[in-house]
């Protein structure tokens, strides 16, 4: 079928919106009309070929939309249900059997892996390949093929344009507070960086019941919307000579949990400094 997708030529170029064929769904696999897509440092950072990806390639991992047409065996979905898609996993190893999809043994061929994991390509440009198969699903297209593994049913009444994000930015910020820190009520949490991760594990933290949620950021936008999601205080380290200093005082002299967002090492070192355990996200 002809799909319109936003297409990475090569390393650090701009997307190039054009047709392509794409493949229809097999075996287990499910066709997604794409309705929205959130943009994540993981596809900038892979455009730029910092990570390694064969190019030309269609991005994208944080999609949500309707599925259009199920491959033979599928039963979580049908067509017409709305869904968010997210990162992939095979299913059947160990580790997804014991409910840690994030360390399926196949984890880096399934999501980085640009074809199938039987070596076949999705898409086409009249007849020349193009890479896909993006974290099982290269959302930056009108259509993505996805697999149940990696796709999850979600009310027809909410937004699908505003659900994209659950798939990655989302579920890694709320994930990292509720499922790897597990904070016991009254624990203090310190957040660097208020972008979509840092949000998601303050709005994380609230519902947990953390006493003390705070929120660093250079930017006072992103710190006025922390503090209406949760954080009960907010910091803008450009506006004093000793951030860290700040933060042990407001914390009784180090949070219980500290979580780095925006990748900055300098920032990660103030992250170690000025919480007990740090976690990176």
């Amino acid at each position: 079928m002809k799909i319109t997708a936003a297409v990475t030529p090569s390393a650090a170029a701009p997307f190039t919106v054009c047709s392509l064929d794409l493949e229809g769904p097999r075996d287990g696999e499910i066709l997604v009309r794409v309705v929205a897509s959130g943009m994540c440092h993981t596809d900038l950072v892979v455009r730029d070929q910092h990570y390694p990806f064969p190019l030309p390639g269609v991005l994208g991992h944080e999609g949500s939309g309707v599925v259009q047409a199920v491959g033979a065996g599928v039963k979580k979905v049908a067509p017409g249900d709305h869904v968010v898609m997210s990162y992939g996993a095979c299913g059947c190893c160990q580790q997804c059997l014991q409910g840690e999809p994030a360390y399926c043994r196949d984890f880096v061929e399934s999501n980085l892996g640009a074809v199938r994991l039987d070596g076949s390509v999705l898409y086409a440009d009249e007849g020349c390949p193009v890479h896909g198969n993006f974290f099982q699903q290269s959302s930056f297209g009108t259509h993505a093929i996805c697999r149940e593994q990696n796709i999850v049913k979600v009310p027809r009444d909410v937004p699908l344009e505003i659900l994209g994000p659950l798939g990655c930015g989302v579920q890694t910020g709320a994930g990292a507070v509720m499922n790897s820190f597990k904070p016991g009520v009254g624990s203090s949490l310190v957040v660097f960086g208020a972008g979509s991760v840092g949000l998601s594990s303050i709005m994380a933290a609230r519902v947990v019941g953390c006493g003390k949620i705070v929120a660093v950021d250079v930017k006072q936008g992103r710190l006025d919307m922390a503090r209406q999601l949760g954080a009960t205080d907010t910091l803008d380290p450009t506006g004093t000579d000793d951030a860290v200093g700040w933060l042990l005082e407001r914390t009784n002299g180090g949070a219980d949990f500290s979580l780095e967002a925006t990748g900055l090492p300098g920032v990660l070192r103030s992250c170690r400094e000025g919480g007990g355990n740090m976690k990176v996200a």
